[in-house]
């Protein structure tokens, strides 16, 4: 997670959005996402340039418009590019592929 975002100190404001997204994303289906990952993902990804002198409400309609797809895309992405797989390895292979 990005420690030094510049809408870092949006972030207790904002937290009712966020748990919110997160009821939608479990309703369905989606439990295994977390306040912090959906931050990751804003902050990595929605938020990857900074808007000089954006408004909170800004911030909440970003929250809000988050799609489960988008999010999952992203993460599926960071999880490949942060795991080292061997192609010459049977067993990873198949995990690779499942």
């Amino acid at each position: 997670m990005e420690k030094n975002h510049a809408y870092n100190h949006f972030r207790t404001q904002v937290e009712p959005a966020l748990i919110s997204k997160l009821e939608e994303f479990r309703l369905l289906g989606y439990k295994e996402v977390s306040k912090s990952g959906l931050w990751d993902y804003l902050t990595r990804k929605k938020w990857k340039k900074i808007k000089e002198g954006i408004r909170i409400y800004e911030i909440i309609d970003d929250i809000l418009s988050v799609r489960v797809s988008d999010y999952i895309s992203f993460t599926t992405i960071q999880t490949y590019k942060n795991h080292d797989f061997n192609l010459e390895d049977e067993n990873e292979m198949k995990e690779l592929l499942k």
